[in-house]
């Protein structure tokens, strides 16, 4: 869900696929300015018992930009990315980076899995990734 994407989110979903009205309802209460922060939609889906993406498809369908994305992204004003690459990777890191990669590249989901498993800060991998010159694909909440 880029800016150049607005006001055509909820056209990349067929017109059958329509989201829960609970998780409608959630987003339309904790979005502000027709943006919603990433934390704040993952907080929907714990709540409302929902995977990441069904929270999207709500976001998607109200046209709500996502913005502050958790890996530090994008949604971040003009600057939009603030991710900047690592000083350093540990060899820890990168093995369980390049261990993972699918097409050559590091999926959101498995990049909070590896900061959960080796207690690092999630920015910190999408940082590491910077360095490495590894894009991070599938956006749990579709918005890449």
């Amino acid at each position: 869900m880029t800016q150049q994407g607005k006001g055509r989110f909820a056209k990349k979903h067929g017109p059958d696929r329509k989201p829960i009205p609970e998780v409608t309802e959630s987003v339309m209460e904790r979005a502000r300015g027709g943006e919603i922060p990433c934390a704040t939609a993952f907080t929907v889906a714990e709540d409302r018992r929902v995977s990441p993406a069904e929270v999207g498809l709500a976001i998607d369908c109200l046209e709500v930009s996502i913005v502050k994305c958790q890996l530090g992204l994008f949604g971040y004003g003009q600057q939009w990315s603030i991710v900047e690459p690592a000083a350093d990777v540990s060899p820890e890191l990168e093995a369980a980076i390049r261990r993972d990669l699918v097409e050559g590249r590091l999926p959101c989901a498995t990049t909070w899995r590896i900061a959960s498993d080796l207690d690092v800060p999630r920015m910190g991998v999408a940082a590491a990734c910077e360095q490495l010159g590894i894009r991070i694909c599938t956006c749990q909440l579709g918005a890449f």
